[in-house]
């Protein structure tokens, strides 16, 4: 199934900033096999923020779901316009395999049929073969390895690029200390630590790590009150740059020399980053969710028991984020602190 060189493939996965991170090493690895390959890529507002202008990427067709069935319209207009001779389904739903279909797309390949939901197998024409749960990020190279494409090295390029670093010393400038960027909130409360330990490690790092802190993130209510609510329990006030946009945050966690976030789209950002990044894990299995390869060393995993084994699984839990105290969060601190400072 190995793509010709100047073949037109269309990307299909609309989904978060997490996901559309963990999509870049696989499109980078792509260009790198088939560098007169012209890549289309289906996603949704928000993230096409991100990729926008990515060296990697040659167009981007938006799926807006705020207008409902009118987005099917608009990216059928889009795709009809375009011709593509392989459309690569990262999705599993049914939505993305309606996209699949309007593609016209003489090749379409897929998940296999016990991982496509919502009947979204139907869709496609190729499958890649069966395999068991693991790191998003591996299951989808599991799509480069069905296309006969090396998956090493793995590349982000995510930036900032040289027309950004002119806003990203403007920002550090006003900082006398090295920057803690923190993520303070996530698309499901369930994923959230609570603000008044937020506020807690603030001091820490402002007293006795001599850091920054800095508060990220978008403007939802939520992610906004829970500013407000770290911001009113810190004695050191920490920064807040919510509201930044995708690109800006790029500069900020590039900036930083210590990233501290649950599970969202912003902890892979320092990844992809090279940044450390403690991660605070409960909601889900870090094995699948958590930073690729790097900085295990600095995960809090509450989702697992002490000594629990088992397989890496999709299973959720909602309860567990609470277990995570500030000593915790201070220990991987001070881990970062021994092994990580002024290293990068």
């Amino acid at each position: 199934m190995t793509p010709d060189a100047g073949q037109r493939i269309c990307i299909v996965m609309m989904s978060a900033v997490g996901d559309a991170v963990h999509v870049l090493p696989l499109i980078n690895a792509i260009k790198r096999a088939r560098p007169g390959s012209h890549i289309t890529w289906v996603l949704q507002p928000v993230p096409a923020t991100l990729v926008r202008g990515h060296p990697a990427v040659d167009d981007i067709v938006i799926f807006d779901r705020s207008r409902g069935w009118k987005a099917f319209a608009d990216v059928s207009r889009e795709l009809r316009s375009r011709r593509f001779d392989l459309l690569i389904d990262l999705q599993v739903y049914f939505k993305a395999g309606i996209i699949t279909a309007l593609s016209g797309a003489p090749r379409r390949l897929g998940f296999d049929r016990a991982r496509a939901r919502d009947a979204n197998w139907l869709f496609t024409t190729e499958r890649i073969p069966a395999h068991l749960v693991q790191h998003v990020q591996d299951q989808y190279f599991e799509f480069l390895r069905a296309l006969a494409i090396a998956v090493e090295p793995v590349e982000w390029n995510l930036g900032p690029w040289p027309a950004e670093r002119a806003w990203q010393q403007e920002f550090v400038a006003p900082f006398t200390r090295p920057l803690a960027s923190i993520v303070v909130a996530t698309s499901k409360p369930e994923k959230d630590w609570i603000p008044d330990r937020w506020a807690e490690i603030c001091d820490v790092l402002y007293d006795h790590y001599d850091l920054q802190p800095v508060l990220v993130g978008g403007e939802s209510q939520r992610e906004l009150a829970a500013a407000a609510a770290i911001r009113a329990h810190a004695r050191t006030q920490p920064f807040a740059a919510l509201g930044s946009g995708l690109r800006n945050l790029v500069g900020i966690l590039d900036a930083s020399a210590l990233v501290l976030a649950p599970d969202t789209g912003p902890l892979h950002m320092a990844v992809a980053l090279g940044r450390p990044v403690i991660s605070l894990m409960g909601y889900t299995d870090p094995r699948r969710t958590g930073p690729y390869h790097a900085f295990h060393d600095l995960i809090i995993d509450a989702y697992h028991d002490p000594g629990e084994l088992g397989p890496v699984t999709m299973q959720t839990r909602g309860d567990r984020m609470g277990a995570i105290g500030v000593a915790d969060v201070v220990k991987k601190i001070e881990l970062w602190s021994e092994r990580y400072r002024g290293k990068s």
